[in-house]
């Protein structure tokens, strides 16, 4: 293989924070520290976002397609319900992923008594 090896670090105390009220048409705060935005990722990098995401008890991301991109949820703490491709609600904890592919609708709503946090993370080929 040709070139040099290449790696990035995003050190959590300098992502990128932000809130987006109402994320996908859902309730609430969505509250993220993101390493990169889909904005800064390159065309022939397929991760275009990758993020710490949490969401307070009630809250939640509405059900919404992903037109050109696949997006990843791994959960790291509480519980919630995810709503699938097929608009199936399936629990979700502490180790799950899911996946929804191009195509694909998907929405997540926080269901325990402590915040949903997750990793998001966004792929585009």
């Amino acid at each position: 293989m040709g070139g040099k090896a290449h790696s990035e670090v995003y050190a959590k105390e300098s992502m990128l924070k932000a809130q987006k009220e109402k994320a996908g048409g859902g309730q609430g705060v969505l509250v993220g520290e993101y390493a990169f935005t889909r904005d800064k990722a390159k065309k022939d990098e397929a991760i275009k976002e990758i993020s710490w995401l949490s969401l307070k008890p009630g809250d939640s991301i509405g059900y919404h397609p992903h037109t050109t991109n696949e997006d990843t949820y791994i959960i790291v703490s509480g519980t919630g319900v995810f709503k699938d491709k097929d608009g199936k609600d399936v629990p979700v904890k502490a180790g799950d992923v899911t996946i929804v592919r191009k195509g694909e609708s998907h929405g997540l709503t926080a269901t325990g008594t402590e915040p949903l946090v997750f990793i998001d993370v966004i792929a585009e080929q």
